[in-house]
């Protein structure tokens, strides 16, 4: 009786453990969209942020024009990141979208980060661009690639990437997420090797 008393509780257990599996993700929208406003009068609270009324929403909250000035790339990475993302489009609240446009003076560097929450694809407009990543544990192989004009590259979500300029001109990057999280790592340890590399 007792033997059977523990295969019935292993047994339990078993199931219990087998159905317990989470899932997480972003959730989709319950609206057709959710202009994001600071003011909380007449507004929705909807993740994270307060949603206009649908009724007030304008052209301008689904644009923004700053992707078409480049840069300024004259700092100490030679590169420049104009994001375009709720911040900016308040349209693209709940949406999931974000997109960047990124400046590089010669040799200019994006540094090695992580965007954990966003898969990331970038497309070269002119010039060339060396991009890579870093896979996981155990392996951490390097996979990368020199990218030119009209050439399209996928970053998978949370890990090490990096983009380092060939020529001058600038790109675009598209991530999965409405404000995609950025976590940089040490330039110092990358740049050097990145450079011999490339």
């Amino acid at each position: 009786m007792k033997k059977m008393g523990a295969n019935t509780l292993a047994y339990i257990v078993l199931l219990a453990t087998a159905f317990s599996v989470a899932s997480a993700s972003d959730p989709s929208p319950l609206q057709d969209f959710c202009v994001a406003v600071n003011d909380t009068k007449d507004t929705v609270f909807v993740n994270g942020k307060f949603c206009k009324d649908p009724k007030l929403a304008t052209p301008n909250d689904f644009f923004f024009s700053g992707l078409r000035l480049p840069g300024n790339t004259s700092n100490k990475l030679g590169s420049m990141v104009t994001p375009a993302n709720v911040a900016q489009i308040p349209g693209l609240n709940t949406l999931g979208v974000s997109l960047a446009r990124v400046d590089y003076a010669p040799y200019g560097l994006n540094p090695p980060h992580i965007h954990p929450r966003a898969t990331e694809i970038l497309t070269v407009l002119e010039g060339a661009l060396y991009v890579g990543f870093v896979t996981s544990n155990p392996d951490n192989r390097l996979i990368s690639k020199v990218l030119y004009k009209g050439d399209v590259f996928v970053f998978p979500q949370g890990l090490i990437r990096f983009h380092l300029n060939h020529g001058s001109k600038s790109r675009y990057r598209s991530l999965t997420r409405r404000v995609p999280r950025r976590i940089g790592l040490g330039v110092s340890v990358w740049y050097r090797t990145i450079r011999k590399i490339s």
